[in-house]
């Protein structure tokens, strides 16, 4: 994975290759996947969430120039691979997942591997982590309409977050935002890349964005027909 898919890709940073080289990325996919957990491909995880292609992992870690010494947010944290990734750079990293059920299968891995240098915890990842912060890097694993402001508030001077950011829940750019003072950031746009719905207050709401509405009405009004026939209710889908 490392020289085929990374280094044939133009990943050169050497503290990404050896932390992708080191963690047993089939830990962290569902035993039916294991045989697929080093394709260069994204592979579900339940939720509707899924762990990022090899590549996309290596990208935001090489973006975010993860260094020894960092603390680091990570949110959308899903199986916990990518956390696990910076955690054998970074000295202290910080993920957060909005199902419960992958937090818990996350923090079972992590403590089987022997990770001890991160915390996981259920929560908005939106609106990051303040007892922890400032961070040196953040990454944010799942596409919203915008950067949220509360993690630009979150990092350090000089911090890097790197986020998918677009009008589709579906498609977005990959930015890098860097602080260069208390009110001053860079922003550079890394590339077209698509990640699952980034939820949250200060991303898309629970029932969808734009593009997920017309598909939503869709199937409610499906619902309804086949509700007049068996006289269920609806408010499974409100």
């Amino acid at each position: 994975m490392v020289d085929a898919q990374l280094a044939r890709r133009g990943i050169q940073d050497r503290y990404v290759m050896a932390a992708m080289g080191k963690v047993p990325r089939e830990a962290f996919v569902a035993v039916a996947l294991e045989e697929f957990a080093y394709a260069d491909a994204p592979l579900p995880i339940g939720e509707e969430q899924s762990i990022s292609q090899p590549y996309v992992v290596a990208l935001m870690i090489e973006a975010a120039a993860v260094r020894p010494g960092d603390r680091v947010l990570e949110v959308g944290a899903g199986s916990g691979y990518a956390a696990a990734v910076l955690s054998q750079i970074a000295t202290a990293v910080y993920a957060i997942e909005r199902h419960p059920s992958l937090v818990e299968a996350a923090g079972a891995r992590f403590a089987r591997l022997g990770y001890d240098n991160l915390e996981i915890r259920v929560g908005d990842g939106t609106l990051g982590w303040a007892p922890a912060a400032p961070f040196d890097a953040i990454l944010v694993s799942a596409g919203g309409p915008k950067i949220p402001l509360v993690l630009k508030q979150q990092l350090a001077i000089g911090g890097r977050l790197v986020i998918p950011v677009g009008a589709s829940e579906r498609r977005q750019n990959l930015l890098r935002l860097t602080r260069t003072g208390e009110a001053a950031f860079e922003e550079e746009n890394l590339g077209s890349v698509k990640f699952v719905p980034l939820i949250g207050k200060g991303g898309w709401p629970e029932g969808g964005g734009p593009e997920d509405r017309p598909r939503r009405r869709v199937r409610i009004a499906e619902a309804a027909r086949a509700d007049r026939r068996s006289g269920r209710s609806l408010a499974r889908l409100q």
